[in-house]
């Protein structure tokens, strides 16, 4: 089994309060869970306007497909016009490393 996680780090437009950033960050999230069936959440920058984090993991047999799933998720977000992906972490892991 692999697992894969990717942490995104986003600059949203112009955002000036809590619920302006919500309305834009958890559409984000419901097409992230609902396109590419992973497991998606805000894990970052709660507090801020205009920044958010965003973090992804998805689980599959096969380290290509965790990959695959991984980049086609970075892009999505990437091509999003109403933010702008500062930076992208990811990690990737086969369930007997230690």
């Amino acid at each position: 089994m692999w697992i894969g996680w990717l942490e995104l780090d986003i600059l949203l437009g112009d955002v000036h309060s809590l619920k302006t950033k919500r309305s834009i960050v958890r559409p984000l999230v419901a097409d992230l869970r609902r396109t590419f069936t992973v497991s998606a959440a805000e894990t970052g920058s709660l507090d801020l306007h205009r920044r958010a984090g965003i973090g992804v993991s998805v689980v599959a047999a096969d380290s290509q497909h965790v990959i695959d799933v991984l980049d086609k998720v970075e892009d999505f977000v990437a091509r999003r016009p109403e933010i702008d992906l500062l930076s992208a972490g990811r990690g990737l892991f086969a369930s007997h490393d230690e």
